[in-house]
């Protein structure tokens, strides 16, 4: 008798995100499990922009959390903490939690004496990639723990600053409203020019002296983007409308390293057809997705528009700009004009490559009770978690061979859509389903499918029948996509023994989906710095 060698019988992969075996309640009162702290941090951190109000916990109370988990894996796992904390601010792309939590491991460390793993150094300067990031990790440092920054922290900054320090960098982030203005970090943290740049010196200098004698300030005649600015701030105001209509206009802004931002103060007037026309051509794409509004109120030519167009929906912009897929939602659902539609549909199209083509018969359950619609994914942005969520789950619904799209919330219903329809139109048909009945959705969609996946907080209310996971049988593999990061899962996941094809992947990026085609033919898939 064939008791091993079944036809069901194949290696299970693991991965990373597991749970300990423990108990706990979900908020809703739904009996969840625990997670190691590891997983915990990874989850807490992807899905966290920090000072952020969720349904179930304050901005307080997750800052908190999240700062005394860096701290206690600082100690006790440090090679791990330091490669997540450099992959948030790179291929994460989460700049305020990979910020904090490099603060936060180099305090933990210093206060216990630590001495293994990478340096304190290293880690500082890993996670600082803008300009304006120094600054802000002086800005965060001193606010917590006062204006005694240790060595570490000051060397860290200071190989990032020779980094990052250049001519436009200057122009667009040291500014008036900055506590720490470029030549404060540089005062602070002792940085001495890069030897291989011989110009550095000459703007290091330069950014002491526009923060310390403005009036008097000149900048090197070496750097032509700082002279150039200066030449345009020379402009009588009344001239300035004439520069930008000049046939050389857009590329005299560009030279200068002349902002959007800065542009409407430089003429002191409105940012009408004219001023954004010269300035779009050394636009960003990002700034071109969050300005479409503006070009339409403005007036902007058909003409310029099919430009912007062209580079919104660029493969290659949309991979370089590195924007994550709801930012794309968000410029369709504000901006008025209907030339965006294709354009926004196709950069988030590219913006989801990674969303595999699964096999099979695909079940997609889309989280759409209130405490994925009270929770906005950032304190400056009006989308919410429920709106990320139907954004994934629409994405693998439309690429998979076959797949049954579900909203659920107290009750549950299936959304249609249709082989190459607009993702961006199917978003329509989600709706506010209340409460969080994960359990009787799995129980009244699953048809004998060849996986399971669902988009959720996990905070699933109690049911007679048990956990939602529980509900599958054992061989099928379910896959949960968590937008939140809370404590409590709403099942064991891990892959290990007990855990067999139940995994949890955490973010807002498409990152995570690269992980499905691993597990399903059997290999491990490892923490995304380490894969």
């Amino acid at each position: 008798m064939a008791r091993f060698n079944s036809k069901s019988a194949k290696a299970q992969g693991t991965s990373p995100v597991r749970s300990t075996g423990a108990r706990i309640r979900t908020h809703e009162g739904g009996r969840g499990a625990a997670r190691d702290a590891r997983s915990e941090l990874f989850l807490l951190a992807v899905s966290n922009l920090v000072s952020q109000q969720t349904f179930y916990e304050s901005g307080d109370d997750r800052d908190n959390r999240f700062a005394a988990l860096v701290r206690k894996l600082a100690v006790a796992d440090p090679e791990w903490t330091a490669g997540l904390l450099g992959w948030l601010r790179g291929d994460g792309q989460l700049r305020t939690a990979s910020l904090v939590g490099a603060a936060e491991y180099v305090k933990a460390r210093l206060d216990t004496g630590a001495e293994s793993g990478p340096t304190n150094r290293q880690v500082i300067a890993s996670v600082l990639r803008r300009p304006d990031e120094p600054g802000e990790l002086l800005g965060y440092w001193t606010s917590r723990y006062g204006r005694n920054v240790p060595k570490p922290v000051k060397r860290g900054i200071a190989d990032a600053v020779r980094r990052l320090y250049h001519g436009k960098s200057l122009l667009k982030y040291d500014t008036a409203s900055k506590g720490y203005r470029f030549g404060d970090v540089l005062n602070l943290v002792h940085a001495a020019p890069d030897p291989d740049k011989p110009w550095q010196g000459e703007l290091f200098q330069y950014a002491l002296d526009r923060r310390h004698h403005p009036e008097s300030a000149v900048p090197p005649a070496s750097n032509r983007t700082l002279t150039a600015h200066r030449e345009l701030m020379a402009v009588p105001v009344a001239d300035r409308r004439t520069v930008i209509t000049a046939p050389d206009g857009a590329e005299r802004l560009a030279e200068a390293g002349m902002t959007w931002e800065a542009l409407a103060g430089w003429l002191q007037g409105p940012m009408d057809a004219q001023a954004w026309e010269a300035v779009i051509p050394s636009m960003g794409s990002m700034a071109l997705v969050r300005n479409l509004r503006n070009f339409d109120e403005a007036g902007v030519s058909d003409e310029v528009a099919a430009r912007v167009a062209a580079k919104i929906s660029d493969p290659q912009e949309v991979a370089r700009s590195r924007q994550f897929p709801f930012r794309y939602l968000a410029a369709y659902q504000h901006a008025p004009s209907l030339r965006w539609s294709y354009p926004l549909e196709q950069a988030l199209g590219h913006s989801l490559a990674q969303v595999p083509a699964l096999p099979g018969r695909t079940l997609i359950l889309v989280d759409r009770s209130g405490s994925m619609f009270f929770s906005r994914l950032s304190d400056r942005s009006e989308l919410t978690r429920a709106d990320a969520a139907a954004v994934f789950g629409t994405a693998v619904a439309m690429r998979a061979a076959k797949a049954d799209l579900v909203q659920f919330g107290s009750t549950s219903a299936n959304v249609k859509y249709r082989a190459g329809e607009s993702v961006l139109k199917v978003l329509d048909r989600f709706s506010d389903l209340g409460g969080t009945d994960t359990t009787g959705a799995v129980r009244a969609h699953y048809k004998k499918h060849d996986r399971v996946l669902i988009v959720t907080d996990e905070q699933y209310a109690p049911h007679r029948s048990g956990a939602p996971t529980e509900q599958i049988p054992a061989d099928v593999p379910v896959y949960t996509w968590n937008l939140a990061g809370y404590r409590a899962g709403h099942g064991a996941s891990g892959g290990a023994s007990g855990q067999a094809n139940r995994h949890v992947f955490g973010g807002l990026s498409d990152a995570a989906f690269r992980m499905v085609p691993l597990l399903e033919s059997g290999r491990n898939a490892d923490w995304p710095w380490v894969a």
